[in-house]
């Protein structure tokens, strides 16, 4: 039996009435009153500010909530202040739809519960935010029906909050979280066996996923006929990898739990990177470096330096690359099993691999079991039929898909979005990765792309691997025609045009010639492990370039800046020449790092009444500063770029 004794906070779209309860104000909940209307959508960069996970201990539930914007009047505002949340003694915290969007970063959920919340009530969880709650020992319920009985102090039993789990989900639910959960099973204790499912059609993600199935902990056997959606099982990672924002948290829980001299297994599948923060020196406000927190920052990578040390795992330095942007040109292959400590590892599954997002408790515990925990995901075929009008790109594709009703409603949580069509085969696989990488704002627990030729010449040509060896990892990894998809999504990309994606959200995309007036631009920006590929560049060069033969240059008043997606695609643009065409032209030229898509390098914006156009994945308030995000392609960030507002480009026009 749980009880919750302290009090219930409803993170309402209202400031005043959220404002009210933190100065101590019990709201008497009423689900009809439109006044009363909970936030939907809250993100972990709302929950968490990308600074305050410059910590990774208790000191988070100073910052629970810190980033909430609400809406007052006609304003948005940020009305939590620094521990309100904790000294309210809340236990309970309700809201609306979709909750935990955005970055898998398992502080928010581990701010809140240093803050003293113990249960999160919602309409819908996002499923990295959910996974990572359940770990820490935290109680989820989309039940609203619960919060009369915690107002009335009643001893809820657990069972309440284990029904239609998957019995692994119930046994880390028992346990309190997924490191003593993780203890008793590698001890051979309370670990259930895989669901012995009958030979089926499956999809490309249940092929790979039954091969990865983990039969035996003890050998680490893997393989089972098939998989069904549903079935839980643990699975074999070919790949496991971190960044400095993750890994000390995640090695002060490995330390701390299994003791000093713990060993990673197989440290040869186990990648670090500095990547997230590399930058952050160059644009954090001189009052928080005063309050010391580039120096807690610099101490998150000196703390992954050690473990990498003590642990003989490979380390990629600040400025090598971006963890996606380098498992892709790098590491992964097709039909493996890649996790990493951030929702965009579905960038990988551009290659064919199942790759998917992980929070730090589990990247904990994948150091020390090699496998991770899986509910099978249905999936959903997205097929994308038609020729691509010029000017039209993934990018556009993806912000067409997260605009569609039954995605923005969050029918692709903890699915599989398997993209598929004459539109897809005609992408190359940097294109592709734009598809997979985005899953991630879908909700998506991966998304894929079945290997085939290109995929095999990507491997050729970056990787120098034979092309007929290529061909072969290449071989087999397709969905069955007897597969059993979800649900179909057909996009004709010939109705395409340039699209952006307005303030707030990346579901809100709309084409730029639907704007109602011209929205002038303060910062233009090129980058991230999104739109930091070799294709990328390509786009943003080919506008550039045209515009230098047309006299023009960086509109006066604006900012543009590049950033490479690792220093292989800063190479291949020196040796295309277009280094010196984004020169010329008067772009700011950025080393490989998150930056600005994290609100941690050049290319943030400073003030609130700043507007950016930008090719990153997410535009959440906060995100990239405090300014006004739109999201868009490489081709419509540099022609805005020239033309000093947002604008599409049409090649030869």
């Amino acid at each position: 039996m749980v009880f919750f004794p302290g009090r219930t906070l409803f993170l309402t779209e209202d400031a005043g009435l959220l404002t009210r309860q933190l100065a101590g104000e019990d709201l008497e909940w009423n689900a009809n009153d439109l006044a009363q209307k909970l936030r939907d959508d809250v993100s972990t960069d709302e929950i968490t500010p990308g600074w305050t996970c410059f910590h990774h201990d208790a000191a988070l539930g100073r910052f629970a909530y810190l980033g909430l914007t609400c809406r007052d009047g006609d304003a948005r505002v940020q009305p939590v202040e620094e521990g309100a949340v904790r000294s309210g003694g809340f236990t309970v915290s309700v809201a609306g739809r979709r909750r935990g969007k955005g970055s898998s970063r398992e502080q928010a959920p581990y701010a809140e519960r240093a803050a003293g919340i113990r249960l999160l009530v919602a309409e819908s969880f996002e499923r990295i935010y959910r996974q990572n709650a359940i770990n820490l020992g935290m109680l989820l319920t989309t039940d609203f029906s619960v919060l009369e009985r915690v107002r009335g102090g009643e001893e809820i039993p657990l069972s309440f909050f284990t029904e239609g789990e998957d019995a692994i989900t119930r046994g880390v639910i028992e346990a309190g979280g997924l490191l003593p959960y993780t203890r008793a099973r590698l001890a051979g204790r309370g670990a259930p066996l895989p669901a012995a499912t009958p030979p089926r059609g499956m999809t490309l993600v249940e092929k790979i996923l039954a091969r990865h199935v983990v039969t035996d902990p003890g050998s680490g056997a893997a393989g089972v006929p098939a998989v069904a959606p549903g079935d839980a099982c643990f699975v074999r990672a070919d790949l496991r990898f971190s960044h400095e924002y993750v890994t000390p948290m995640a090695a002060t829980c490995f330390l701390e739990v299994l003791g000093d001299g713990a060993r990673v297994s197989d440290p040869g599948s186990v990648l670090l990177f500095r990547d997230h923060l590399s930058l952050l020196g160059e644009v954090m406000p001189d009052e928080r470096k005063k309050r010391g927190l580039l120096v807690l920052a610099d101490s998150l990578a000196a703390r992954q330096e050690e473990f990498a040390a003590t642990q003989g795992l490979r380390l990629h330095g600040a400025g090598e690359g971006i963890c996606h942007s380098l498992v892709l040109e790098r590491y992964a292959l097709p039909g493996q099993v890649v996790v990493g400590s951030d929702s965009h590892t579905t960038h990988a599954g551009a290659l064919g691999c199942v790759a998917f997002g992980i929070g730090t408790t589990e990247v904990a515990c994948a150091w020390l079991s090699g496998d991770v925990r899986v509910k099978v995901p249905a999936t959903i075929r997205v097929v994308l039929h038609g020729e691509r009008p010029p000017g039209v790109t993934a990018k556009d594709v993806m912000l067409a898909l997260l605009a569609h009703p039954y995605v923005k409603g969050g029918g692709a949580i903890g699915k599989v979005l398997e993209y598929t069509g004459e539109a897809v085969t005609a992408f190359s696989v940097d294109e592709r990765a734009t598809l997979t990488n985005m899953a991630a704002e879908a909700g998506a627990f991966a998304g894929i792309v079945a290997p085939d030729e290109a995929t095999a010449r990507f491997l050729s040509e970056r990787r120098e691997m034979p092309l007929d060896e290529a061909r072969r990892v290449c071989e087999g990894l397709s969905s069955g025609e007897d597969a059993v998809f979800d649900s179909e999504m057909t996009f004709d990309v010939g109705a395409l045009a340039p699209l952006v994606a307005l303030p707030g959200d990346p579901g809100n995309g709309v084409r730029i010639s639907d704007l109602a007036v011209p929205v002038p631009i303060d910062i233009a920006y090129g980058g991230s492990c999104t739109a930091g590929k070799r294709e990328d560049m390509e786009m943003l060069a080919a506008v550039l370039a045209d515009g230098l033969l047309r006299g023009r240059r960086v509109a006066p008043g604006v900012d543009l800046y590049i950033q490479f997606g690792s220093q292989d695609v800063k190479a291949w643009c020196r040796e295309k020449g277009y280094l010196d065409v984004f020169t010329r032209v008067g772009a700011h030229l950025v080393e490989p790092g998150c930056g600005a898509c994290i609100n941690a390098g050049p290319g943030v914006s400073t003030e609130s009444g700043q507007t950016t156009v930008s090719a990153i994945n997410r535009n959440f308030p906060g995100r990239s500063g405090p300014g006004r995000v739109y999201l868009a392609s490489p081709y419509v960030v540099a022609a805005s770029a020239l033309a000093g507002r947002i604008a599409a480009w049409t090649p030869g026009a």
